[in-house]
């Protein structure tokens, strides 16, 4: 099932026995999939139209007056544009709003350009008050919906509309701010968040093949992060490689470079983007191109240990 469905059918469910949560859309209830919700839910639900830092100060008025507002767009719509309504009506003023985020990074793929965001977690990261949240599928998500709607304080959350591919299933257990071991190993720690999980766990069955043993950590909260199974992992392999569907430049990267030189400094790179601006394609191009796939995990990942 679409992770857009299975959102919207949680949400549903949380909604029905919460009626201080509100859903608001800035005219994308159809491609975010919550359109059902208005049929539902016609007093707590409303579209916006294309006004996202109104939208944004709504939701901060709502959260002032005690309901659980989550508002929803495309990553670069509810990230940079309406950064300053965000900083001010939310972060400043300490309100609990859900900032729901849709296709970050090479995952708009044809909407591409203007569209495409690889700096919104870099953003929401230097925030107080903001918990920055990069899901990888639709079990992950349900599972930390009920966490998220009863977590006092505002998180910024990055999911993939019509994903299909699952990782967990619905034996997942989420734990706010812990990271996810996926694998046991000795020779390398690889910490990866979002969708770009898949392509780790891919590249850890690649590099098994090649004997080589990874220590996977899945980060799910990269804000705040999970130091503690970071450094755990680093002091055993002594060689970290981050992956992330982001710029390299404030995201997942920075996050465990700021924590391993704090705490214990490690040989560390990174899987992501180098500065490169957007661009429109599928997304198994997008990755070749920004050197994100699987087996560019793999290479960098044998340069480490110098193979």
């Amino acid at each position: 099932m679409e992770l857009r469905k299975m959102y919207v059918a949680e949400l549903s469910r949380l909604m029905k026995q919460n009626d201080k949560i509100f859903v608001l859309d800035a005219d994308l209830s159809s491609a975010g999939g919550t359109k059902p919700l208005y049929q539902e839910f016609p007093d707590r639900c409303v579209d916006c139209g294309v006004a996202e830092a109104n939208m944004t100060c709504i939701a901060a008025g709502l959260s002032a007056s005690g309901f659980v507002p989550f508002i929803h767009s495309f990553a670069p719509f509810i990230s940079r544009r309406v950064f300053d309504q965000i900083a001010v009506s939310i972060s400043y003023s300490e309100q609990n709003v859900k900032i729901v985020a849709f296709d970050p990074g090479v995952t708009t793929t044809y909407n591409g350009g203007t569209h495409m965001c690889f700096e919104d977690m870099a953003m929401m990261r230097a925030l107080s008050n903001i918990a920055v949240l990069d899901i990888v599928d639709g079990f992950q998500l349900v599972k930390a919906l009920p966490y998220i709607v009863e977590h006092k304080g505002s998180m910024y959350i990055r999911i993939v509309r019509k994903q299909n591919d699952a990782l967990f299933d619905d034996n997942y257990v989420f734990q706010f701010g812990k990271a996810d071991k996926l694998c046991d190993g000795k020779d390398i720690t690889i910490v990866a968040s979002g969708t770009s999980l898949f392509d780790a766990k891919k590249a850890t069955d690649m590099l098994a093949e090649k004997g080589i043993s990874v220590d996977l950590l899945g980060i799910h909260t990269v804000k705040p992060l999970d130091e503690d199974a970071i450094v755990a992992s680093a002091t055993k392999t002594g060689k970290v490689l981050t992956v992330e569907n982001h710029s390299i430049h404030g995201g997942l990267y920075s996050a465990v470079c700021e924590t391993l030189s704090r705490k214990h400094p490690t040989l560390c790179d990174g899987i992501g983007v180098y500065d490169k601006v957007s661009q429109v394609g599928n997304l198994a191009d997008l990755k070749a191109d920004y050197h994100m796939s699987a087996e560019d995990i793999v290479a960098k990942a044998l340069a480490m240990l110098g193979k």
